[in-house]
C-alpha cells in the first residue's frame, strides 16, 4: 500500500509541537453557497470548526434508541462493543451503520448528506460510525484529542478532508459528560509525543493515552481560546471538523448521555498505509471500501 509524504507527523518519538495546517476547512465556495448552508454558517464552521443544528433530526431519535438493545445482543462478544475502562458498562458500539437500518438511514438522510458534501466539496463515504453511551455516574471521560491525528497515524488518512456528524439521542447537559470543544483549535495541528504500538486500538478505545496532547501544549492552545460545552435536546445535529480538539468529562449525573456518530470522509481522501508504519486498524474503525453514499430516500426529480 503506497504512502504519500507525511504532512502531519505525530508519535515519532519527538517532542510535542504545534504545526501548520496545510488543508482548507471548507471545500466549497463560502461566498456563493451551492448547498443548504448559508455563507454565514460556512464562515462560522471555517472559523470555529463546528456547527450545531437544533431539532434537525428529531424523527431519527426513537428508531435508533429502540434498536440499541438489539445491537447490544447481536454484537455481544465482538470487538465492536467497547466497555468502560473501569467497569463492564457499555461505552461504545462501533459500526452501527452496518448492523442497524435505523442508524444507517439517519446517516444517509439527504438533509445530512447535502451539508456534508457541501463542506467537503465532493461525494463522501462512511469511514466510521459509533454510538457512544455514557451510563449514569459510570460513564468515563475522553481526553483532549484531534480525531484526525489518530486517523492519520493509525489509519493512513492523508489530508484533513473529513468530518464527524452526530445526533443527540438524549439530553446533553452540563452534568452528564457533554462534548467540550475548543473553537478555532482545528486551525493548528498538534504533533504528539510517543510511539504507537501494534494493536493500540485494543486499549485506546477504552482509555486513550497516545495522541493526547500534554499539559504544556494544551496551555498554549488555550492561551487565547475558550472551551465550549456542546449541549442540547435529542434530535440536535452537530458537525465537527476532523482536526478540532475535543474532549468530554465523566458523567456525574443520574442521566445517560447517548449520541450516534458518523465519520464522513471525502472519496478524494482515501486512506493509505498508516503513517505509524503499522498494519491498518480493523474495518469497523476505518472502512477501506470507498463506496460513495446515496440518500436513504432519493429526492424526487
Amino acid at each position: 500500500m503506497l504512502q504519500s509524504k507525511d504532512l502531519y507527523p505525530s508519535r515519532q518519538g519527538r517532542e510535542e509541537a504545534q504545526l501548520p495546517r496545510w488543508d482548507p476547512v471548507v471545500y466549497s465556495n463560502t461566498d456563493a453557497p451551492t448547498g443548504p448552508l448559508s455563507s454565514q454558517q460556512l464562515r462560522d464552521y471555517e472559523r470555529d470548526g463546528f456547527l450545531i443544528l437544533p431539532d434537525f433530526l428529531n424523527h431519527h431519535v426513537e428508531p435508533i434508541l429502540r434498536d440499541i438493545p438489539r445491537l447490544k445482543q447481536a454484537l455481544r462478544g465482538r470487538e465492536e462493543l467497547v466497555l468502560e475502562p473501569d467497569s463492564d458498562e457499555l461505552r461504545t458500539i462501533f459500526n452501527p451503520v452496518g448492523f442497524s437500518e435505523a442508524v444507517a438511514s439517519c446517516f444517509r438522510d439527504d438533509k445530512v448528506l447535502d451539508i456534508v458534501e457541501q463542506l467537503l466539496g465532493s461525494a463522501v463515504y462512511h469511514m466510521q460510525s459509533r454510538i457512544n453511551i455514557k451510563p449514569p455516574l459510570k460513564g468515563r471521560a475522553f481526553n483532549w484529542h484531534s480525531d484526525f491525528e489518530t486517523w492519520h497515524v493509525e489509519d493512513g488518512m492523508p489530508r484533513m478532508r473529513a468530518l464527524t456528524a452526530w445526533i443527540m439521542l438524549t439530553d446533553n447537559h452540563q452534568h452528564n459528560g457533554p462534548l467540550y470543544v475548543i473553537p478555532g483549535s482545528h486551525q493548528d495541528y498538534i504533533s504528539c509525543s510517543g510511539l504507537t504500538e501494534a494493536d493500540n486500538y485494543k486499549t485506546s478505545l477504552r482509555q486513550q493515552t497516545l495522541g493526547v496532547p500534554g499539559t504544556e501544549i494544551m496551555k498554549s492552545v488555550l492561551q487565547d481560546r475558550d472551551i465550549r460545552p456542546i449541549t442540547g435536546r435529542p434530535g440536535t445535529l452537530v458537525i465537527h471538523e476532523c482536526n478540532l480538539l475535543h474532549a468530554s468529562p465523566d458523567n456525574l449525573s443520574g442521566d445517560a448521555r447517548s449520541i450516534a456518530m458518523c465519520v464522513y470522509n471525502s472519496v478524494e481522501n482515501v486512506p493509505q498505509a498508516p503513517f505509524s508504519g503499522l498494519a491498518p486498524r480493523p474495518e469497523f474503525l476505518s472502512a477501506r471500501e470507498v463506496r460513495p453514499l446515496r440518500p436513504a430516500s432519493p429526492k424526487a426529480a
